[in-house]
Parts: structure tokens; C-alpha cells; sequence
């Protein structure tokens, strides 16, 4: 289901209706609307792809439990691992099976030997990226012991399902988001009004101004071979608002309906096209993204004082 789309239009109204009017004076029933509210969301795509949300989140939720009753480090280090090689391994085989079979077929056909491994139509599952990176989080926090994991299942379902930030982010860390689907949620008029005034700014950069440079862009590059070179940078400005439109439009719509729901998502986008140089650029755009391979990829493999393999 798309933010911009006819269903969500009807979808947004009757969860919030449910989850604030009917469900307010229970916690619990909330977060397990919540969790009800994702999947239907997440599955209107397809929902052959639920089993694989929840399976993950299986996973990650029972390997948390485990790390922190495990005294060995040995032991919570392996439980890590296998975190992370579940959720790396299906983020690798939905997006890059097909990619490194073509180039192997291609490596043997080069060296005189042809041989001819059929690929396997996969279809991606949406947000796969900003939910396994989001329970990655919750996994290595888990391990670094700064956070204690959950027992509560439906409450780590909706953590990794929710709705507003599953398809495109921002992605969140269990150390932000987690804790907010344990604290009593009261209706706050102007939180919502913030709310939906972010979702119309999201819309705005989604519809108006991404939409119409997409068409004009797509003309252009479809028929480069007949424009000019002063056409063709035209094209390239329109595209990089376009994408600029997509990305931040969708992240404020995301941002926007959480505070319906009194829910605090991070910034993902700081006005990049600002920026003084790359360096600046990259910290301003996909801000959660930018920050999450900071946190956990390149500072534990050694980028600051520590490494995460040697703790």
C-alpha cells in the first residue's frame, strides 16, 4: 500500500479512529492494532511476504532473549551472528541472487567455458532493507548490552512492522523506538496537527513536485539521442528533484503519521541540496541510513576505537 495511494486514504482514517476512539484505554490493544494495521498494510502488496517479516522478527526477538540470559560470551556472540546471517542472508538472496548468478554465467562464458544456471524470478519484497537494518539494530544493542530485549512479542512485532516507516524509513533504532510502545499514549491535538501538516508537505514533494519531474524527465532520457546537451542537464536537474521529491516526501509522510499515532520518527532529510560538499551532503541526506552504517558498521569494524568482533 502506497502513501499516496486511494486505500490509504481510507486505511489511515479507520486505524486512527480504532486505535485512539476505541482502543485509547488499553496499551496493549493498541500496539496489537498496530501490529494488525502492518501486516495488512505491508501484505496489501503481497502478502506471501508476511511470513517472511514475521519470521525475522522471530528471530531477532528470540535470539534477544537468548543473548541476555547467556553469561558466555562466546556463546551471545554466536547468537549475534546467526542474527546477523539470517537477516544479511535474506537481504542478499531477495536482492542480489539473480545479479551474481547473471555475472558468474558471464565470468565462465568469458574463460571458454559456457555454462547456463537459470536465474530464479524473485520478486523483491518491499522495505526488506529498512526492517532487517532496523532489527539488526535491536540484535547488536541487544548484545552490547544497551538495551534489554523485550518479552513482549506483540510489542516487538510492532516495532518492526510499523506501518509508517516499514516501506521506505526512516530507519529507526530499537534504542528510540522500542521504548515508546511501552509508554501510555494520550491524544495530543497539537502533535497531530504537526502530524498531518508534515504528511501534506510529504504529499506536496511526492505528488506535485517529484510526479511532474519524473514525467518530464522520463521524456527527455527516453529520447536523449534527439535533445541537446542543455536538454539533457534540464533532465538531469528535474531528476535529481525527483528523486529528492520521492525519498524526503515519502520520509515526511512516515514522520508525520507516527505523530497521529504519538510516535517520534528521526529526521531523515536535512535540505542535501544545501549541502557545501559531499561530506556535508552525505550526513543530510537519508540521515537514519547515513548514521546506521556509521553506528554499526563502520565504527564496530574499527572506524573509531573499537571493534565489534574483538568486544
Amino acid at each position: 500500500m502506497l502513501f499516496n495511494s486511494l486505500e490509504f486514504l481510507f486505511f489511515l482514517p479507520i486505524v486512527f479512529i480504532l486505535y485512539w476512539f476505541v482502543l485509547n484505554k488499553n496499551l496493549g490493544l493498541q500496539n496489537l492494532l498496530i501490529v494488525a494495521a502492518s501486516y495488512v498494510f505491508y501484505g496489501w502488496w503481497d502478502w506471501r511476504f508476511l511470513g517472511l517479516i514475521f519470521f525475522s522478527s522471530i528471530v531477532d526477538f528470540s535470539l534477544g532473549i537468548m543473548m541476555q540470559k547467556e553469561n558466555k560470551q562466546a556463546r551471545r556472540k554466536l547468537y549475534l551472528l546467526l542474527s546477523i546471517l539470517v537477516n544479511l542472508g535474506f537481504l542478499g538472496f531477495f536482492k542480489y541472487y539473480n545479479f551474481f548468478l547473471e555475472n558468474f554465467n558471464t565470468a565462465f562464458t568469458f574463460f571458454g567455458s559456457p555454462i547456463s544456471i537459470q536465474s530464479l524470478k524473485i520478486v523483491l519484497p518491499v522495505g526488506i532493507s529498512f526492517y532487517t537494518f532496523q532489527t539488526l539494530s535491536y540484535s547488536i544493542d541487544v548484545y552490547k548490552r544497551k538495551l534489554k530485549p523485550t518479552k513482549n512479542l506483540i510489542t516487538f512485532l510492532a516495532f518492526v512492522s510499523f506501518f509508517p516507516q516499514l516501506v521506505a524509513g526512516p530507519i529507526e533504532r530499537a534504542t528510540h523506538l522500542l521504548p515508546q510502545f511501552y509508554k501510555k499514549r494520550v491524544f495530543n491535538y497539537s502533535l497531530a496537527v504537526s502530524g498531518m501538516q508534515q504528511i501534506l508537505w510529504g504529499l506536496f514533494k511526492k505528488v506535485v513536485i517529484a510526479d511532474n519531474c519524473a514525467e518530464f524527465a522520463n521524456i527527455i532520457f527516453d529520447n536523449q539521442e534527439i535533445y541537446s546537451g542543455s536538454t539533457l542537464f534540464v533532465g538531469a536537474i528535474l531528476f535529481t528533484f525527483q528523486i529528492y521529491g520521492d525519498f524526503s516526501g515519502y520520509s515526511d509522510i512516515a514522520i508525520g503519521t507516527s505523530r497521529l499515532f504519538g510516535f517520534d520518527l528521526m529526521k531523515n532529510f536535512n535540505f542535501p541540496y544545501f549541502s557545501r560538499d559531499i561530506a556535508e551532503f552525505w550526513r543530510r541526506w537519508h540521515i537514519s541510513l547515513s548514521t546506521w552504517f556509521r553506528d554499526y558498521l563502520y565504527i564496530p569494524l574499527g572506524g573509531s576505537r573499537g571493534s565489534l568482533l574483538k568486544s
